[in-house]
C-alpha cells in the first residue's frame, strides 16, 4: 500500500466534521470528501477505517457433537414406567424427605470453605469485566509538578499544573475481544461455580446415606450379637446337660467373637462419615454428632431426561462452553496486535518559572492529536502468540466435547447401576429369606440332636452376610440415584 503523500505545510486546514463522522462511518466516502489541503490525520483515520473490516473479532459459534436421540441404559419398561418423585420446584434433595439432610446440605451452601473459594474466583472473574470494559473509555490524569534545577550556572525553577486525556480507539476490536473473553469467562467461573456446589451437595448426601446404612448394619450386628449370645447359653446348657461337646462352646464362642468385631468396624466406618459430613458443612468433626437414625425405606425414581438438555442442564458442560468462547474472543485479540493501534491523546495545562505567574494566561499550554502505532518488526513473536492463542482454542473445543461426552456415560452408568441393582437387591431378599429359613431349620435341628452345631454356625454365617448384603445393595442403590441426580444437572 502507498503511503499517504506528505502535506506540503505544517499546518493544515481542519476537516469538516462531516469528514471526520464518514471516516468512520464510511471510510471510501471520507476519502473522496477529503479537501485538498487536509492533514493526513484524517485520511489515515479513513484508511483505518477501512481496514478494520480485515481485523473484525470471529464470531463465535459453539462446537458441534452428535448428540444421542435417547439413552441406551434406560429401563426396558421406559423411563416413565414408574412415577418419578416430583420436586414441585424443592431443593432436589427434598425427594429423601430427611430434615437432617436437609441441615447438612443448608450448611454446605453456607459454610462449605472450597465453595467460598470457587465464588471468590467468581467474583474475581465478573471484576475482570469491569477492568477490560473501562479500556473502552477515556483515562483522564493529571499531574502537579515543582522543580528547581540547576543549568549554565543559574537556578531555575518550574512550576506546571496539566491535565491529559488518553482514549484508545478500538478500530480492530481489540478492547471488544478482551471484554468478551472477560465476560465468558466470568461465565464459566459462575458455571463452575454451580458444578461445585451440585457435586457437593450430592457428595453430602451419598456420606449421609452411607452413615445411615452404618446404623442399619450396626444395628444388626448389635442384634445378631444378642441372637449369638443366647446361642451360647443354649450350647453350654446342653454341654451341662450332656448332649453337646465342648467343641460345640467353643465355636459358639468363636461366632459370638467375630460379630462383636464386625461391630466395632462399623463404628469406625460410621464415626469417619460423620467426620467427613462435619468438613463438607464447614465444621470441625467435634461440632458434629448425628444420633442413629433408620435407613431410607425407599429409593427414588430419577427420570433422566433427554440427552439433549444435558447440555442445557449440566454447569461443567456450560463451563466447557464458555471457555471455548473464551478461548475464541482470544482469537480476536491476538489478530487485532498485528494492526497498528490509534490513540487520541490530549493535553492541557499551565506551566511557568515563577508560582505566582502559573494560573496566568501566559502560562497556558495545551497538545491535541492522534498517535498511530505499529510493530514493524517483532522476531515472529505475534506469530507465536496466534499460534498459541489458537492451539488453546482447539484444546477448549476437545475439552468442551469430551466433557459432553463424559456427562452422557456419567447419566448412561448410574441408569444401568440403578436397574441391575434394583434387581439385584430383589434377589438378595429373597437369598435372605432362604437362609433365615435355613437358619431356623438348622437350630430346631440342634436343639432335637440331630445335627452338630457346625449346621448351625453355617446357617448364623450365610443368613449374617445375606443381611449385610442386602444393606450395601440398599446403599448403593441411594448413592447411584444421587448420582443420577447430580449427572443430569440437579433438579429436573
Amino acid at each position: 500500500m502507498k503511503p499517504f503523500p506528505r502535506s506540503p505545510t505544517a499546518s493544515c486546514t481542519p476537516a469538516p466534521r462531516a469528514v471526520v463522522w464518514h471516516a468512520f462511518a464510511s471510510p471510501t466516502r471520507a476519502l473522496a470528501l477529503a479537501p485538498a489541503k487536509c492533514s493526513r490525520v484524517v485520511r489515515a483515520l479513513a484508511l483505518s477505517a477501512l481496514l478494520s473490516a480485515c481485523a473484525t473479532p470471529p464470531e463465535y459459534v459453539r462446537p458441534e457433537l452428535a448428540i444421542p436421540a435417547a439413552y441406551k441404559e434406560l429401563p426396558p419398561e421406559g423411563p416413565q414406567a414408574t412415577r418419578p418423585a416430583d420436586l414441585n420446584g424443592d431443593p432436589w434433595w427434598k425427594i429423601f424427605a430427611d430434615p437432617v439432610l436437609d441441615a447438612l446440605i443448608a450448611g454446605v451452601d453456607a459454610d462449605n470453605q472450597d465453595l467460598r473459594r470457587i465464588e471468590a474466583l467468581a467474583r474475581q472473574a465478573r471484576a475482570a469485566i469491569d477492568a477490560a470494559r473501562a479500556n473502552l473509555y477515556p483515562f483522564v490524569g493529571g499531574a502537579a509538578v515543582a522543580t528547581r534545577g540547576r543549568q549554565a550556572g543559574s537556578t531555575l525553577d518550574t512550576y506546571s499544573l496539566s491535565a491529559s486525556v488518553d482514549w484508545e480507539i478500538d478500530l480492530w476490536g481489540r478492547v471488544r475481544s478482551d471484554v468478551a473473553a472477560a465476560e465468558a469467562s466470568a461465565g464459566a467461573s459462575a458455571a463452575d461455580l454451580a458444578a461445585a456446589r451440585l457435586a457437593l451437595q450430592a457428595q453430602t448426601a451419598q456420606a449421609y446415606h452411607q452413615l445411615r446404612i452404618a446404623d442399619a448394619q450396626r444395628q444388626l450386628l448389635v442384634e445378631t450379637v444378642a441372637s449369638y449370645q443366647r446361642s451360647l447359653e443354649l450350647t453350654r446348657n446342653r454341654m451341662a446337660a450332656g448332649v453337646a461337646t465342648r467343641g460345640d462352646v467353643a465355636q459358639a464362642e468363636a461366632q459370638l467373637k467375630n460379630a462383636e468385631a464386625q461391630q466395632l468396624e462399623v463404628g469406625i466406618a460410621r464415626a469417619q462419615l460423620e467426620h467427613a459430613l462435619a468438613l463438607l458443612s464447614g465444621r470441625a468433626p467435634t461440632a458434629l454428632t448425628l444420633a442413629e437414625a433408620p435407613m431410607p425405606t425407599d429409593v427414588p425414581v430419577v427420570p433422566a431426561g433427554l440427552p439433549s438438555r444435558l447440555l442445557e442442564r449440566r454447569p461443567d458442560i456450560a463451563a466447557a462452553e464458555r471457555r471455548v468462547a473464551a478461548a475464541n474472543a482470544q482469537l480476536g485479540i491476538a489478530r487485532a496486535a498485528y494492526f497498528p493501534a490509534l490513540t487520541l491523546t490530549a493535553d492541557g495545562g499551565f506551566r511557568s518559572s515563577r508560582l505566582a505567574d502559573l494560573l496566568s494566561l501566559p502560562s497556558r499550554m495545551w497538545s491535541l492529536g492522534p498517535v498511530l502505532a505499529a510493530t514493524l518488526f517483532d522476531g515472529g513473536a505475534r506469530d507465536a502468540v496466534s499460534a498459541q492463542v489458537s492451539a488453546a482454542h482447539d484444546a477448549t473445543v476437545a475439552a468442551y466435547r469430551q466433557t459432553v461426552l463424559a456427562a452422557f456415560a456419567e447419566v448412561e452408568d448410574n441408569l444401568v447401576a440403578l436397574t441391575i441393582l434394583a434387581d439385584q437387591e430383589r434377589v438378595q431378599r429373597e437369598a435372605l429369606a432362604a437362609a433365615r429359613t435355613s437358619l431356623d431349620i438348622a437350630t430346631l435341628q440342634y436343639k432335637a440332636g440331630t445335627v452338630s452345631y457346625l449346621n448351625v454356625i453355617v446357617a448364623q454365617t450365610a443368613a449374617l452376610q445375606s443381611e449385610r448384603a442386602a444393606l450395601d445393595l440398599r446403599g448403593r442403590r441411594l448413592s447411584a440415584s444421587v448420582g443420577l441426580i447430580k449427572a443430569i444437572g440437579g433438579a429436573w
